[in-house]
């Protein structure tokens, strides 16, 4: 290689990895369209996070242990499944974007079910989980699941005593049944304060960009903050179990929830990095015969930008 092509090859490294930083700018972003008078209340209430340069290394740092995590997956045919859990805006899906952000979508894939049809309330409970859940090298991250029926179906009505009841004692007989069939089961339950979650919902208010998340089912959430927290309170004393424990996650910082759930994610699991055959690039065939045809313009998106 020629040392000006060199020279290309490190100035397209070079925007490659600026891209990359972009990207994850572009996610911190998410906070900053706020008017100034949230902004300031927000930050006053917070104080000092971790500074941002200290937050992308130890983040690109997880990230790349999660990529040794999921090849250790797919080279071992391991099934996992995580639950993400918790009041609405504590911060779940905040830190499955940073955890699929630079995973494979064919390995790593999240669900997040609507509200159940019809003909799904009249199944089995767990029936319409079932056909997402893993199969070997795969690794399923559910935002919100089965649990919904312990939360805001129990506090909202849409659950009758009988039901919920019939599901404290299904429960944990239905996971220790995923445990033995070899899926590795992980509960995550994202905690934030009452003044936290009040902010947030602020926030979403006044950000026209966040506005779609919030649902009348968030905000009835506000009204009935005690009934949830009753509600989680028994969910942890009968689901809390040795084969498929809880683990909580203080949310209130939200960079530090993310650093810290990614973290103690891969301390589950006895990973190691997997050898693989070095990849090289194959020389470009060139076919003195072929000539490339002159698609017509109006096939092209315009170049606004």
């Amino acid at each position: 290689m020629s040392p000006d092509n060199y020279q290309e090859a490190e100035d397209w490294l070079e925007s490659e990895l600026r891209d990359s930083m972009d990207e994850e700018v572009e996610l911190e972003m998410e906070d900053a369209i706020l008017s100034m008078k949230i902004r300031e209340i927000y930050r006053k209430a917070h104080g000092e996070t971790i500074p941002r340069a200290d937050y992308f290394r130890s983040l690109l740092r997880l990230q790349a242990e999660l990529i040794k995590l999921q090849d250790w997956v797919v080279h071992n045919n391991e099934k996992v499944v995580v639950i993400f859990e918790g009041r609405d805006s504590a911060g779940k899906g905040g830190v499955i974007k940073r955890i699929t952000q630079r995973l494979n979508p064919r390995v790593v894939r999240t669900v997040a079910l609507p509200a159940p049809s019809d003909r799904e309330k009249s199944q089995w409970y767990f029936q319409r989980y079932v056909p997402h859940l893993p199969a070997g090298g795969e690794i399923v991250l559910f935002d919100r699941s089965w649990y919904n029926r312990a939360g805001v179906e129990r506090v909202m009505g849409f659950a009758d005593d009988d039901q919920v009841e019939q599901f404290f004692q299904d429960v944990p007989e239905f996971e220790r049944m995923l445990v033995r069939s070899g899926i590795r089961l992980v509960k995550y339950w994202f905690s934030i304060t009452d003044e936290e979650q009040q902010m947030r919902f602020l926030i979403r208010i006044h950000d026209p960009l966040k506005q779609w998340k919030l649902s009348p089912m968030d905000l009835q959430s506000r009204i009935r903050w005690e009934d949830y927290t009753r509600a989680k309170e028994e969910m942890f004393d009968r689901t809390n179990i040795p084969e498929a424990p809880w683990y909580i996650v203080p949310g209130n910082d939200k960079k530090r929830a993310r650093l810290n759930c990614i973290d103690h994610l891969l301390t589950l699991f006895p990973y190691e990095e997997i050898e693989s055959e070095p990849v090289v690039l194959p020389e470009r065939v060139y076919n003195s015969d072929y000539e490339r045809h002159v698609l017509p313009p109006e096939l092209y998106v315009p170049s606004k930008y």
